[in-house]
Order: C-alpha cells, then sequence, then structure tokens
C-alpha cells in the first residue's frame, strides 16, 4: 500500500463529521476528500472524488449509511467501507457485514485507532469493534446443523481453540491469556484459520464457528 489514503466521511451531525475529517487530516498517509451530511450526498461525492475508504454513520437522513454502503459496494467495487457509529446493535452489525462492509466501528475510539483502521481497511483488512462483535455472537441463531469434519479440516486443536474463543467474542488479548500464548502467536493462528476456511475476517471466522456448532 503506497500513497495517501484518500477518506471521505459522511455523518449527519456537521460537528461529529467535522471533528473527524479534521482528526484524520492531520494524519499522516490520509487525506480527507470530503465530507457528506447523508448517505445520498455520501454516494454521490463518492463517485466525484473517487476515495479509497468512506466512513458512514448508521443512521442518516435522506439514505441511511446501511443503504448507502450497498450502493458504494455497487458503483465504487474497490472503495472500501467502514460504519462509524455510536449504536452496536447486532441487527445493524448483522447488515453492515451483508452490505459489505469492511469494518463496524463504534465513535469512542482514539483518533489514532480509527486513523489505523482506515488504513488497515484500505489494505483489505476488516475491522471490527470487540464490543459489537460479542453482542452480534450473542445474539445470532445458529442457522445450520453441527458439521464438525468441514469446519475442523486442515486446522490444529489449538487453532480449533483460538476459533471457538474468536466465535465467542474475546480479543486477541483475551484469547492469549486464556491459552497461555503470545498475541503474536493469536494472531498467527487466525491469520492461518481464515486462509484455511476461506474466510476474510474474523467475523466471518466467528459466524462460522458459530453456524457450526463451535460454541
Amino acid at each position: 500500500m503506497t500513497g495517501e489514503v484518500r477518506v471521505l466521511v459522511a455523518d449527519d451531525q456537521a460537528l461529529i463529521r467535522e471533528g473527524i475529517a479534521s482528526l484524520l487530516g492531520l494524519e499522516p498517509g490520509i487525506a480527507v476528500v470530503g465530507v457528506a451530511g447523508d448517505g445520498r450526498e455520501a454516494v454521490d461525492l463518492a463517485e466525484r472524488t473517487a476515495p479509497d475508504v468512506v466512513l458512514l454513520d448508521v443512521r442518516m437522513p435522506v439514505l441511511d449509511g446501511l443503504s448507502a454502503a450497498e450502493l458504494l459496494r455497487e458503483r465504487l467495487p474497490s472503495c472500501r467501507v467502514l460504519m462509524l457509529t455510536t449504536f452496536d446493535d447486532e441487527e445493524y452489525v448483522l447488515a453492515a457485514l451483508r452490505a459489505g462492509t469492511s469494518g463496524y466501528l463504534l465513535k469512542d475510539r482514539p483518533a489514532r485507532e480509527l486513523a489505523q483502521a482506515v488504513r488497515l481497511a484500505h489494505a483489505g483488512i476488516g475491522q471490527h469493534d470487540d464490543a459489537a462483535l460479542r453482542r452480534l455472537a450473542a445474539a445470532l441463531p445458529r442457522t445450520a446443523p453441527p458439521v464438525a469434519p468441514p469446519v475442523r479440516a486442515g486446522l490444529t486443536g489449538r487453532e480449533i481453540d483460538v476459533l471457538r474463543l474468536v466465535a465467542q467474542g474475546a480479543t486477541n488479548r483475551e484469547i492469549a491469556r486464556r491459552l497461555f500464548v503470545s498475541e503474536g502467536t493469536v494472531k498467527n493462528h487466525i491469520s492461518h484459520i481464515l486462509t484455511r476456511l476461506g474466510l476474510r475476517d474474523r467475523t466471518q471466522a466467528a459466524l462460522h464457528a458459530r453456524d457450526h456448532d463451535l460454541l
């Protein structure tokens, strides 16, 4: 990943969107190319400015963030979309996943962490708030009967343990403590799990594990 990451910020509250844009504009390697007050304006502006990453609030007038995310995925498939909101409702998180977003973040995170999430999204790495992931994992029904062999194919016993904890909403640090390994080892396990199962990020891994009765 080279050059600046071009970012568009959409939020219906002017103070918040301008504040986010200003903070991100101070971060190295990030250029804010526009701000929008609703989903429709965000889509139109994105088509004109071709951002690499769009930050969308969930609830906005005219066109909500989830609908805007779906349009952006259709019209600008190379653009990454991050939901940035105060709502961690499982319905919103699941809808964001279905819309093909690259992450679901809450607004209470520091500017530097948000900037890093933007960079990672641009690199194709999904970012999801731990609290939102826990709520989703706890609320989703199991949609498939237990099918143990396909889930375990190619995974070691320790990786299955990691996958189970991911599905329970545990963070890398929590997994490391419970399995008595380093966070770096946990990250390596998760990377191998995603590759073996053909999944995009830890949220998909959590859903996959839940569907296959690993909880």
